[in-house]
């Protein structure tokens, strides 16, 4: 967002020493001046960091990506009146609680005291923002739905997901008439790594029973497990496993349907935000689909019940319409530059209060 957003108001980006230089592209300054300790999260001396970046900046607002900093923030606000915006990924105590974290509810009281004292909470899902407003008791004037977006304004032609389908199946060598399923994420991550899990367990058995034209399930990401280590061997049981791949919107223009069995975890899962904006058909289980209204997809997402996976299956089998389209109104919803620009006016609203 803050690409976009830079395009409305001067944006500085302060991250941690070893973070990934953006790319020459990216718009606002970057400034790897935090320790990549998780000290970080308890430096006091940070604060002073952050307060001469904002004095040579003459920045007034300072926005922070989960309630982690909250302290700072708040530190920043009470000596110096700096504006503070928290913009919540997802609940995260909530995320926690999902995966059995015995601390979520000290998390939780934190989260909702450092939301509660924020001049502006920008959440990424509805969901997330109903919750907040009713859990923590904000001032609905103060809470906003931002969500994540994508840079694309139009999906890729017929002619570009044709070639890059053709691509893919040279590269794996896989039959002209084979369906492409479609599966990533970084797989050391629990709710990815439990998908996984349902695909090579629960789907994936099923699929092999009900198909009745070949298939490959393509999986990309990361730090795979050892334990799902005869994914390596190529195609078992209608399996790839392709690891980290430099241009993953090969995948996201290239195959069939993408596939999100996710069932634990929060916030919006951005996989199925950019499968979708690539015109890419789509089957998510419910909360895998939190965060995109299946309203504005015109079909080109099924959403199937958490853990019902015969549904799921039978679902890929049945497949889409050929002639069905992400409508323009997806674009609307999830294009960087529109929420960019939701995001500036309640800026300018809150500087008026």
């Amino acid at each position: 967002m803050y690409d976009s957003l830079h395009d409305f108001i001067p944006t500085s980006i302060v991250g941690t020493k070893n973070n990934d230089l953006p790319p020459a592209s990216f718009k606002p300054e970057f400034l790897p001046i935090m320790g990549n300790s998780v000290l970080r999260y308890a430096n006091p001396l940070l604060l002073l960091k952050i307060r001469k970046v904002m004095k040579e900046r003459q920045s007034t607002h300072l926005a922070m990506e989960h309630p982690y900093f909250g302290w700072l923030g708040i530190l920043a606000k009470w000596i110096w009146g700096t504006k503070l915006i928290i913009r919540s990924q997802n609940i995260e105590a909530l995320r926690f609680k999902s995966m059995g974290k015995p601390w979520w509810r000290l998390l939780w009281l934190y989260e909702r005291f450092t939301h509660r004292m924020a001049n502006l909470n920008f959440f990424i899902t509805e969901d997330d923002h109903q919750y907040a407003l009713t859990h923590f008791k904000l001032d609905p004037k103060k809470c906003f739905t931002i969500t994540y977006g994508f840079d694309l304004a139009a999906p890729p032609t017929p002619e570009e997901k044709k070639n890059a389908k053709l691509q893919l199946l040279q590269t794996y060598g896989l039959p002209e008439d084979s369906l492409l399923l479609f599966f990533n994420g970084a797989l050391d991550y629990a709710p990815n790594e439990e998908a996984l899990d349902m695909i090579v367990k629960e789907i994936n058995p099923l699929l092999m029973k009900q198909m009745d034209c070949p298939y490959t399930i393509i999986i990309c990401g990361k730090n795979l497990p050892e334990r799902f280590g005869n994914l390596e061997s190529e195609k078992k049981n209608n399996m790839v496993y392709a690891g980290f791949v430099e241009d993953i919107s090969l995948y996201f223009k290239g195959t069939d349907i993408f596939i999100n069995p996710v069932i634990e975890g929060g916030g919006i899962k951005t996989k199925l935000v950019e499968a979708l904006g690539n015109d890419l058909s789509s089957i998510s289980t419910r909360k895998g689909a939190t965060g995109v209204p299946e309203d504005i997809t015109g079909g080109k997402m099924k959403m199937i019940e958490d853990k019902d996976w015969a549904t799921f299956a039978s679902s890929i089998q049945s497949g889409f319409p050929q002639n069905l389209h992400i409508p323009e109104t997806f674009f609307s919803y999830f294009y960087w530059r529109n929420i960019a620009e939701k995001a500036y006016i309640a800026i300018l609203e809150e500087n008026k209060s």
